[in-house]
């Protein structure tokens, strides 16, 4: 019987089947009927264990309703975390996005790299031990502040041809922006060398294309994270 594995982040909910590690069917849901939607996906086919990260909080009753669609409902929070020698205030994602990349690279230092509407950077050194890590605003959300807190700069979004210098408003916001982040992620990628260098979140391939260190790209990393989190728990069931 295959998982179901769901990331709840800060602008949508992702979520994939699991065989083992083996990811299938993937789904995106942007709306506030999210209790809805999971149940909808337990309709034609009831998971074995479903594995749920979530940057929000649930009640007591939903999760009460998510056990019922369920062989096995597992939450990912601080008691998850430290079972992986991860520390408790990691966000579950985060949690999951480590327990990922030291599967797949094992005895290699790494530096996971969470491009989404925040920018998540964590460090892990070749025995899989957690060195800590950094939190910033992501790219997308970098544009909406910039909109939100000046009084006339425009509302922009990312796009593939960015000058290096802005001769307007609108490129010196791009430039800004974009230039930027490439700054930042470079910068940490100088600090350790010899780290497997991994992006995951939506705009990992935007970025990797815009840097000139080998980048492995993993966009499934978190839901990785999550069928390893099932299958360990399946195998000491």
């Amino acid at each position: 019987m295959a998982n179901l594995v769901i990331d709840i982040g800060n602008t949508a909910l992702k979520a994939a089947w699991a065989e083992e590690l083996t990811l299938g069917r993937t789904y995106r849901y942007q709306g506030e009927r999210i209790m809805d939607f999971i149940i909808s996906l337990t309709a034609e086919q009831k998971p074995e264990i479903m594995v749920l990260s979530s940057v929000r909080n649930f009640s007591k009753k939903d999760v009460s309703v998510l056990k019922e669609h369920c062989g096995k409902l597992i939450v990912v929070d601080e008691s998850v975390s430290g079972k992986y020698d991860l520390p408790e205030y990691l966000t579950p994602d985060r949690t999951a996005s480590l327990i990922a990349a030291r599967h797949l690279f094992k005895n290699k230092g790494c530096t996971v790299f969470d491009l989404g509407a925040m920018l998540t950077v964590d460090f892990i050194d070749k025995e899989g031990k957690y060195l800590g890590g950094n939190v910033s605003l992501g790219c997308r959300t970098r544009f909406k502040s910039l909109h939100r807190y000046s009084k006339n700069l425009p509302l922009l979004q990312c796009q593939e041809e960015v000058q290096e210098i802005g001769n307007d408003v609108f490129s010196s916001i791009h430039s800004g922006v974009i230039s930027g982040m490439v700054f930042e992620l470079t910068g940490y990628l100088s600090q350790n060398p010899e780290n497997i260098a991994v992006f995951t979140g939506g705009d990992a391939i935007y970025f990797a294309k815009r840097i000139k260190n080998s980048i492995f790209v993993v966009c499934n990393l978190v839901h990785m994270g999550l069928a390893l989190i099932a299958l360990e728990y399946d195998k000491k069931d």
